[in-house]
C-alpha cells in the first residue's frame, strides 16, 4: 500500500457495523478515525483532514446527506472523496440524489469487502479531484425532502405488512422477528423527525424569498 496522505474517516451510528469496518481496514493498514453522526465528522474532520471518509446515510443529529452537502459548501473539504453506505437508501433515485451532492461512491450494505476494498484503494491513489458545484439550499432541501418523503412511504408499507405478518408467524420466531420490526420503527421515526425538520427549513426559506 502506498503512503496514505491521511487517515479514514468511518461515519457509522451501528457500533457493530462501526467495528467491523474499522478493524478490516486497520488490518489492511490503513489509518482511521471514527464518528457516530455527521456533526461529530465536521468535528473530526476539523482537526484532521482525512484522506476518505466513508458515511452512513441515515445518522441522528447529523445524517449522511447533509454531511456531505456541509463538506462540499466548504471549499477547504470540498475534494475529499466520499463513500456513501446505505442499506436504506439503495433505489436508483438515492443514488442519483447522492451523485448529485458530490458523493464519489455509493455502496449498498451488508458492505462486500471485495467492492469496497478497491474502492478505498483507488479514491487514496487517484489523482483525480475534480470539484463538484454544491447545490444550493433550496435545491438540497428539496431534493432532500423528495427522497424522504418516498422512504416514509416505502416504511410504512414495510411496517404494516411485518405487522400482519407478526400475527401468523411461529412462537419461535417471534423474537427476532419482533427486533427487526422495533428496528424498522425506530427508523420509520427518524425519517419522520428529518422530514419535519426539512419542511420546516423550506417554509422558512420560502417566506424569506
Amino acid at each position: 500500500m502506498e503512503t496514505q496522505p491521511g487517515p479514514l474517516l468511518i461515519v457509522e451510528d451501528i457500533p457493530d457495523i462501526l467495528i467491523l469496518i474499522k478493524t478490516t481496514l486497520e488490518f489492511k493498514g490503513y489509518r482511521v478515525i471514527t464518528a457516530r453522526d455527521g456533526q461529530e465528522a465536521l468535528e473530526a474532520v476539523d482537526h484532521e483532514r482525512p484522506a476518505v471518509i466513508v458515511t452512513d446515510i441515515l445518522m441522528p443529529r447529523m445524517d449522511g446527506f447533509n454531511l456531505v452537502h456541509r463538506l462540499r459548501l466548504n471549499p477547504e473539504t470540498r475534494d475529499i472523496p466520499v463513500i456513501f453506505l446505505s442499506a436504506t437508501y439503495v433505489a436508483p433515485e438515492d443514488k442519483a440524489f447522492a451523485l448529485s451532492l458530490g458523493a464519489t461512491r455509493f455502496i449498498e450494505k451488508p458492505v462486500n469487502f471485495e467492492e469496497f476494498l478497491p474502492a478505498i484503494s483507488d479514491l487514496i491513489t487517484s489523482h483525480d479531484r475534480r470539484v463538484q458545484a454544491p447545490l444550493d439550499e433550496f435545491e438540497f432541501y428539496d431534493g432532500y425532502r423528495k427522497r424522504l418523503e418516498t422512504k416514509l412511504q416505502h416504511k410504512n408499507t414495510q411496517i404494516a405488512r411485518a405487522e400482519h405478518l407478526l400475527e401468523t408467524i411461529s412462537e419461535e420466531e417471534k423474537p427476532s422477528f419482533t427486533a427487526s420490526l422495533r428496528q424498522a420503527h425506530e427508523e420509520r421515526r427518524e425519517i419522520q423527525k428529518l422530514l419535519d425538520q426539512i419542511h420546516e427549513l423550506l417554509e422558512n426559506y420560502n417566506r424569506n424569498q
